[in-house]
């Protein structure tokens, strides 16, 4: 069974989109969305630097657009992901572009709603100085309570050794300062706030607005949720759990356990890709993965696919 998942923000590089402009319609689409979002995602995506495309209002339509566009290289219509691919998920904001993927609303939909979702989060974190950092290394038993004990909220559980934490700017520097034991390294991460926290509060509601614009539909390909690993078949739960996955952890470790349990035997994570695959290599060593960063790898991620046949999705229980 083939897995097909979408990076979070922090995974942006400047120039990243570069390569994918050569492929046939890639500009045109790119355009439409940069006008549907009042946002030039080209110039983002090829010429901004790395402050640029630091900024959540910018990193985010970005990201899901870079993971739509190397996504329809392989599959270009819903039917398609359908066909080939057993479960979709994302990482944070790389929900959106699953949500697509899965069929749960249109392309520009999840750019756009990506647009509105990292304006509420950049203004939710313009209140304080906020921020998160990975943890590598360490066992949770010990890093939890230490994260705790230092006011630091636990955002992401992304099994493999790795929590990232999320709190103040001073919170932040007191771990790097005191560091749990076991955890080999504190690495800042390439982001604007402490995301999946209470600091996220505010952009609840405006998400909420959002969303009743959204004209959405149940998923074609069984979708995997954050928050809590559940497989999600009802596109209403689906977009009230986007809504809510802004304040509150992403759980990522048990999103590779349903992937494991539902008997995955191949995962591509979209462009930018690289992040999740590093996981994946090692929390799920028994699954083949490709990280799609540009055009060149998508001989190889074909032969993937065709190696690896989607279990129907009426086979996979929704939770």
């Amino acid at each position: 069974m083939l897995v097909l998942v979408a990076p979070g923000q922090g995974a942006q590089t400047p120039g990243f989109l570069t390569p994918w402009l050569d492929l046939p319609g890639v500009a045109d689409r790119l355009r439409e969305w940069s006008a549907a979002i009042d946002l030039d995602l080209i110039h983002y995506g090829t010429e901004a630097d790395a402050d640029e495309i630091r900024d959540t209002a910018v990193a985010q339509p970005l990201l899901v657009a870079a993971a739509l566009l190397s996504a329809r290289a392989l599959f270009p219509t819903t039917a398609d992901v359908t066909a080939h691919v057993g479960v979709v998920a994302g990482h944070s904001v790389g929900e959106l572009a699953a949500s697509a993927l899965s069929g749960a609303m249109s392309d520009v939909d999840a750019v756009r709603l990506a647009r509105q979702r990292g304006l509420a989060m950049a203004e939710a974190a313009a209140v304080t100085e906020t921020g998160m950092a990975a943890l590598l290394g360490g066992e949770s038993e010990v890093v939890l309570p230490h994260l705790e004990k230092l006011g630091l909220t636990p955002a992401n559980v992304n099994g493999a050794g790795q929590i990232v934490a999320a709190g103040t700017a001073e919170q932040l520097a007191a771990l790097a300062a005191e560091k749990p034991e076991g955890t080999r390294r504190v690495v800042a991460l390439k982001v604007a706030g402490a995301f999946h926290t209470h600091h996220m509060a505010p952009a609840v509601s405006a998400l909420e607005t959002a969303v009743k614009e959204l004209d959405v539909a149940d998923p074609h390909t069984p979708f995997v949720s954050n928050r809590d690993g559940a497989v999600v078949a009802s596109g209403a739960d689906l977009v009230e759990r986007l809504v809510s996955q802004v304040s509150n952890p992403v759980r990522w470790d048990l999103c590779m356990e349903r992937f494991q349990q539902l008997g995955a035997t191949a995962l591509i994570e979209v462009t930018p890709a690289g992040t999740l695959t590093g996981i994946a290599k090692r929390a799920l060593p028994e699954v083949r993965n490709l990280a799609l960063k540009t055009p060149d790898e998508l001989t190889a991620a074909r032969d993937l696919i065709a190696e690896h046949a989607a279990t129907p999705a009426a086979d996979i229980p929704a939770e």
